[in-house]
């Protein structure tokens, strides 16, 4: 299966297993609901009783005083009691096998390439940690809103990309499915390319 580099102007040879894969909706939204339910923190906590700082002490004897029976001063009616039913901090993991997750990444970037979302260029960077001269070069490509993949984080690409709204740039380590569908256009160099196949292949 050959493609373009846009800037170079020649044809390379790109992987059909990868880039030419039947289309999953089932199987992508599986690896989506997945990846996105990892990234909830559920750091919601609270303490019980037996949690709170404070003596274990009874405050006063059971009987003869006039007052209600109290066991101690970390009991939750109190002020500064522990919380009845205190919520605690929760995982949420759903689990994807390996096999799973490279199909639905070859399914979507099989599917970027059908609906010519993805761009390869031979080399993508800029000779100026500057925003002004990413996006100047991005508007003259005609890239608004997009993905930027590199074989090796360029600093940069990075540092200008910062300050730009729906314009991100990560290597081939961080590639996830998310990032994918979210923008609008993909650009990836030939060494990540390269690389891309030897994770999924």
């Amino acid at each position: 299966m050959n493609i373009l580099l846009k800037d170079s102007k020649k044809n390379v040879l790109i992987s059909k297993n990868i880039f030419n894969f039947p289309f999953n909706r089932t199987l992508i939204h599986q690896v989506i609901t997945t990846f996105q339910t990892r990234l909830r923190k559920g750091t919601k906590a609270q303490k019980s009783r037996g949690e709170v700082s404070g003596s274990g002490k009874k405050p006063w004897r059971q009987k003869g005083t006039g007052r209600a029976r109290v066991g101690s001063l970390r009991s939750p009616i109190w002020r500064s009691g522990g919380v009845t039913f205190a919520a605690k901090s929760k995982k949420y993991i759903k689990k994807v096998n390996k096999k799973m997750y490279k199909a639905a990444m070859k399914s979507i970037l099989s599917e970027l390439v059908r609906v010519k979302r993805l761009n390869f260029f031979k080399n993508f960077n800029i000779n100026a940690p500057k925003t002004k001269i990413l996006f100047k070069k991005l508007k003259s490509l005609n890239f608004t809103d997009v993905l930027i993949i590199t074989h090796k984080l360029k600093k940069n690409l990075f540092l200008a990309s910062r300050n730009l709204y729906k314009i991100k740039v990560i290597d081939t380590k961080l590639i996830n499915p998310i990032d994918l569908l979210k923008f609008k256009s993909i650009i990836i160099t030939f060494k990540a390319l390269k690389k891309i196949e030897e994770i999924f292949e």
